[in-house]
């Protein structure tokens, strides 16, 4: 991008799933606690991209201009919709991506955005024809300008390597749920550091309740004096995460935010590490 258009590289994200009706209020409420990131989709079942909008308009009215923020949001697939599917279903896939693109701009009240997400491949194996088709308009709306980033959610190891092989041009984000027992997605995180590629995790407490409550855990946490949720936040950044939260509650949004006032030696970050070896 050009240097007077630069991306601005958010620490942390605020993730808007499941907000409903919730959502605008829930934007500007992070926004104002210090967040500078936003994650939406074009998936009405699940996100609600025009409160996001209309979040960011009142904001703009207070002096929080879009430029200040980095905004992200994704192309769904059929499969992951409900009835209110934001394309025309009839179309070829070409068309419903540019659809759904545009749609997301005119919802999000924006000439642009700083990253564009594939939701998710078609199925858990490899990649089929259509990812490729969908991943060429990927490119076609980066090389319009209209967005800085492009990428992809939901992704395994070998359609991921596939991307990185064959895509002309390859991913710039990828974001993945994260899970303990799984290596914090380990393998995901090795090409992504190997390719300059941003990885975002997501679910990082909800996918690892058992964690939050290992004991081990609990005295690192006493320790430093934070939360434990703190410290597996300030353990991911350690590892190569770029974390997103969806907290509703503004005194946990202000605690997340002040994981970086603090540091995990590197024997506190090998025992959170290899806790998930501890989950029968």
């Amino acid at each position: 991008m050009s240097a007077d258009n630069p991306i601005n590289i958010p620490t942390f994200i605020y993730g808007t799933a499941w907000k409903e009706g919730a959502t605008a209020d829930l934007v500007q409420t992070a926004i104002k606690s210090g967040f500078k990131a936003i994650d939406t989709a074009n998936q009405p079942k699940h996100y609600n991209e025009p409160l996001v909008g209309e979040a960011l308009s009142n904001l703009a009215n207070q002096g929080i201009t879009r430029n200040q923020l980095f905004l992200q949001t994704k192309f769904t697939l059929p499969g992951g919709q409900d009835h209110r599917i934001p394309y025309d279903i009839n179309a070829d896939l070409r068309t419903q991506i540019h659809q759904s693109f545009e749609s997301s701009l005119k919802n999000l009240r924006s000439d642009y955005l700083d990253s564009y997400l594939l939701h998710g491949p078609h199925t858990g194996g490899s990649l089929i024809d259509a990812d490729w088709e969908i991943w060429r308009s990927l490119e076609e709306i980066y090389r319009s300008g209209k967005t800085k980033m492009i990428g992809v959610s939901n992704v395994n190891e070998e359609q991921l390597k596939l991307l990185v092989e064959k895509a002309k041009i390859k991913p710039m984000v990828v974001q993945n749920r994260c899970f303990a027992n799984q290596d914090w997605d380990r393998n995901i995180r090795e090409i992504c550091r190997a390719h300059k590629i941003m990885y975002q995790g997501f679910s990082l407490l909800t996918a690892n309740p058992f964690v939050l409550q290992n004991q081990k855990l609990v005295e690192i946490a006493k320790g430093l004096q934070r939360t434990p949720i703190q410290v597996i936040f300030r353990f991911s950044t350690r590892i190569g995460i770029l974390p997103l939260t969806g907290t509703t509650q503004i005194k946990h949004m202000k605690e997340d935010l002040q994981i970086f006032d603090f540091e995990i030696n590197q024997d506190e970050l090998e025992t959170i590490e290899t806790l998930y070896a501890h989950h029968a």
